[in-house]
């Protein structure tokens, strides 16, 4: 086989030159990437020009850049506030409940629809799964609201068997409770997907040599599926980890009222509520506070990834 390499080009190659030899090798691929590069430059980088406004005391009459500085004066006064604070707090516990619980059904889902030997059953129980990410949390949480009401059908089901209506919208514990289950219930079987691509990517050949020595089902999970689904498991786990200030606005906003503000109350919900209140440099600084922290911990967890495995694992 003649392998072909294109040589570089010289050191003191002027720049028009050397845009012009790009276009002529990889023409082709940069037009199938424009697409997608304009997206994010418009949608994404493009916005982060209004950043500036965490900085500053917004005054529609003068606009972003004619508005008076005022540093982190923004950042003193959310971080002086306790509805702030208490918002903060809400956002780690709820991230980290739904990390402790939501991370790993998905593994255990996968592994357990592996296992599955009647392929008609797996793809039902995989299909079923799946659905509910489908639908939007909208349409979800009007019918969680109906269900778990103090009227609705739950409490009339507990009623049946002479127990206690439950405060699942009004009290605190179940209010957390009903975000993770329902949680979990919405995204498990997106999250098997992930899983289950990279179990198709095992070889047979050795689980066949696992059963030849003896291993039974148990031991094949253990010293074959969960080594070879590592790779994923640290990279979802490190992007998760990346998106840990994202609470779930979605499913919150839909389903939480101002009796549980103070365990559902998360920083998204609070920079809406400071957006329609109409500060809008308050409303920046929050979620700029809100990237930071996301950014720090999604390097600091990559780090530590790469640290614990010698390099082997990590997204950069």
């Amino acid at each position: 086989m003649i392998a072909t390499q294109i040589s570089p080009l010289p050191a003191g190659t002027p720049a028009p030159l050397r845009l012009r030899t790009v276009w002529q090798r990889h023409g082709g691929l940069l037009l199938i990437l424009a697409p997608a590069l304009i997206y994010f430059a418009v949608f994404h980088y493009a916005p982060m020009v209004g950043l500036i406004l965490a900085f500053k005391k917004f005054i529609s009459s003068q606009g972003i850049f004619g508005s008076d500085w005022v540093g982190l004066d923004n950042f003193r006064e959310l971080f002086g506030n306790p509805q702030f604070r208490t918002a903060l707090g809400n956002t780690f516990l709820i991230s980290a409940l739904r990390l402790l619980f939501g991370f790993f059904a998905p593994i255990l889902l996968a592994l357990m629809l592996n296992e599955l030997r009647h392929l008609w059953f797996k793809k039902l129980v995989q299909t079923v799964t799946y659905i509910p990410y489908l639908l939007s949390w909208v349409i979800l949480g009007g019918i969680f609201l109906l269900m778990f009401s103090a009227t609705g059908p739950i409490n009339q089901a507990i009623a049946q068997f002479r127990g206690s209506p439950v405060s699942f919208l009004s009290n605190d514990f179940w209010f957390l409770f009903l975000l993770i289950v329902t949680g979990v219930w919405h995204s498990v079987g997106y999250g098997a997907v992930i899983y289950l691509a990279a179990l198709a990517g095992i070889s047979p050949e050795l689980y066949e040599a696992a059963t030849v020595d003896g291993a039974n089902r148990w031991h094949q999970v253990r010293h074959i599926t969960l080594p070879s689904l590592a790779p994923t498991i640290v990279v979802l786990l490190i992007l998760n980890l990346g998106h840990i200030m994202n609470a779930g606005f979605d499913q919150i906003y839909n389903l939480y009222n101002p009796v549980v503000y103070g365990v559902s109350d998360i920083v998204d919900t609070y920079a809406l509520r400071l957006l329609v209140q109409l500060e809008f440099g308050l409303s920046t600084a929050t979620d700029l506070i809100k990237s930071v922290i996301g950014f720090l911990l999604l390097i600091s967890a990559n780090a530590i990834a790469r640290r614990a495995t010698n390099g082997e694992q990590g997204i950069f």
